[in-house]
């Protein structure tokens, strides 16, 4: 039987309960689930709401209550998993955009991988729905997006540093959801 959280219904009502305090990243949330939305032909009928669902979860790990390791796709898994979420909605929100090279440049790769990636449309789709959509909601394209976090985070940060290798990695999710949904470039 399904989890709640594994609904777009259920995954909003929990981001709700825990990020709206947060300003624009409950604004990016909203965006990114919207636009996640919009992508869902990208994927297979049967995992369209999952797609939803972790779009509404991908940035949980931000909210205060929810702070271990100061990693927010690994604390928002943390949190998913302690619930009783299914365990692919986890790994989605553990590996979401490129979640992989911040947690090399944290030393916390080992933690990280106890999620297990997959390497499918949904995440594809998720790291789309994430990188198209600005810090308060706006749509970006792919380089905007990238551009305006390289510009929010100093260079030689975490962050920073993180964004830059994975940029080639998110770039192709992009692109293959934007294939996927008929999009040319």
């Amino acid at each position: 039987m399904p989890s709640a959280l594994d609904t777009p219904q259920g995954a909003a009502e929990l981001a709700e309960s825990l990020l709206p305090q947060l300003g624009n990243r409950w604004l990016h949330t909203q965006a990114v689930a919207a636009r996640a939305q919009e992508a869902a032909a990208a994927v297979s009928e049967a995992d369209r709401d999952l797609l939803v669902a972790a779009a509404w979860l991908h940035d949980i790990g931000y909210a205060p209550e929810l702070r271990d390791t100061g990693f927010h796709p690994l604390d928002g898994a943390r949190h998913l998993e302690g619930l009783g979420a299914p365990a692919r909605l986890v790994r989605l929100v553990a590996h979401h955009s490129g979640a992989m090279y911040e947690a090399e440049q944290r030393g916390l790769s080992a933690e990280l991988a106890v999620f297990e990636r997959e390497d499918s449309p949904v995440l594809d789709a998720l790291i789309f729905a994430d990188m198209t959509t600005g810090p308060a909601g706006q749509a970006f394209d792919f380089d905007t997006r990238i551009d305006e976090i390289l510009v929010r985070y100093e260079p030689g940060s975490e962050v920073h540093n993180a964004i830059s290798k994975a940029r080639p990695y998110l770039g192709a999710a992009v692109e293959r959801t934007r294939s996927r949904l008929g999009v040319s470039s």
